[in-house]
């Protein structure tokens, strides 16, 4: 007898009942981000698996990537299982394996929410895995507890945070929290002029449009808005997920550096964020180092200023399944490289 079978799941409470009972969580295994992909137009394939009791020990939500440079599974904050348990890992690998024989496909790229040690690294290289050319979905990350009480959370910060915190109050800033996927284009405009700033690859309006419309049917995202009388000065899709809110896109103008409207953003996000009974607010993505020449180190001292503690996790791990792999990998290589990353 079999000691554990795996099954398509398609009822969406059941996913998410377990989706949530696990600790780490992650939005990225959620059903309405696998549904956010879908309006993408990428097929998702959503597997459980379960022990001999019949019991739902794991799961893993697969995104199938049709890219030119080639076809991959993408499992982003997955699989969830207990990554000590040798015999269950064995059983996950062989399914995603024979699935993506099926498929076609050329290889498994996940990242899972596993913390990154050299231990780590080494299992997940005996497994036959290999470090990822590319990054996936914020590996160093920076999150704030929000249980204490808002002056708790206030005095802890770093004291000019703080400053421009008080100093933000009085400046005739008002924020907004927007539901509807109709207010994606107004992000997508502003996160051009960051993209100028930061130098980075942008997001599509049509997933900002996507995550909003799915994930904001539940109450689960919303769109956070900063104005100064009538004049957008930056918005930010914050997703609630189990425990946590997650700062996940954002972007803002290039003009009014003199206001602090960042900050008023950001702790007008937190209060919601503990109103709403979470206990952790992500910030999201950081600077690997604390190295000041890095693009984005100007981003996570502003981050870090709220207080908080740093979670690195293991980097984008790569399953080659056909040897057609090392094209891609030697092309995403070059691309890396050509871009400072």
């Amino acid at each position: 007898m079999a000691t554990y079978q795996s099954k398509l799941i398609e009822n969406k409470k059941n996913w998410e009942k377990f989706v949530l009972s696990q600790k780490p969580q992650s939005f990225l295994q959620s059903w309405n981000w696998g549904e956010t992909n879908k309006l993408l137009g990428n097929q998702v394939i959503r597997l459980g698996f379960f022990n001999v009791n019949r019991r739902l020990v794991g799961c893993a939500q697969v995104i199938i990537e049709r890219a030119r440079r080639g076809p991959y599974f993408l499992i982003p904050g997955g699989p969830l299982i207990d990554w000590s348990n040798k015999s269950l890992v064995s059983f996950v690998l062989k399914e995603l394996k024979n699935l993506a024989f099926a498929e076609k496909v050329w290889f498994i790229r996940l990242r899972p929410e596993v913390s990154d040690s050299p231990d780590a690294r080494e299992k997940f290289k005996k497994l036959g895995f290999i470090k990822s050319p590319m990054h996936l979905h914020a590996q160093n990350t920076w999150v704030l507890r929000l249980k204490p009480e808002e002056e708790e959370i206030l005095a802890a910060m770093r004291k000019t945070t703080r400053y421009l915190i008080r100093q933000s109050l009085s400046k005739g800033l008002e924020i907004e929290e927007h539901k509807s996927s109709d207010m994606a284009p107004m992000l997508y405009k502003l996160q051009e002029e960051t993209v100028k700033r930061h130098k980075f690859v942008p997001f599509s309006q049509k997933l900002f449009e996507a995550q909003l419309e799915t994930f904001g049917q539940d109450n689960q995202a919303s769109l956070f808005v900063c104005k100064l009388k009538s004049e957008v000065l930056a918005a930010a899709i914050i997703v609630f997920y189990g425990d946590y809110a997650y700062y996940h896109h954002s972007g803002s103008v290039s003009t009014h550096r003199d206001l602090p409207f960042s900050y008023f953003m950001q702790w007008n996000i937190i209060k919601v964020a503990k109103k709403r009974g979470k206990t952790g607010y992500n910030f999201w993505g950081i600077a690997p180092t604390d190295d000041p020449r890095h693009r984005f180190y100007g981003v996570t001292i502003f981050k870090k200023g709220f207080g908080g503690e740093r979670i690195d996790w293991l980097p984008a791990q790569d399953l080659p399944i056909s040897p057609l792999y090392w094209l891609t990998y030697m092309f995403e290589k070059g691309r890396r490289v050509s871009r400072g990353l």
